[in-house]
């Protein structure tokens, strides 16, 4: 299985609406992209405030193999939140790794 976290900074243009409607497109991924074991996505509540950096938006996918995550990228579900990105996203963060057992 392979691990895919991102974590999103977003710039001034970006709204609380913009912030449950993001939320709750990604947890929709799971039933709508293949090969995606488990899914979590919220917002940042950390009290390592001094940490954030920022980064105020989370994702970790589950997938069930490496091969999996390389569709995920240019999969029409993933590709339109991406669009959903334009003009409020400042930077983002990708972490991707095989789990280990």
């Amino acid at each position: 299985m392979f691990e895919h976290l991102v974590s999103f900074k977003f710039n001034a243009n970006y709204t609380p609406q913009q912030e449950s409607q993001l939320v709750e497109t990604l947890l929709a991924f799971k039933n709508q992209i293949p090969g995606i074991v488990e899914l979590t996505a919220g917002v940042n509540v950390t009290e390592e405030t001094d940490n954030i950096h920022g980064f105020t938006l989370g994702l970790r996918v589950t997938f069930e193999d490496q091969e999996a995550l390389r569709q995920y990228g240019p999969h029409p579900v993933h590709q339109q939140f991406v669009k959903m990105l334009d003009g409020i996203l400042d930077s983002v963060v990708v972490i991707d790794y095989p789990i280990k057992k």
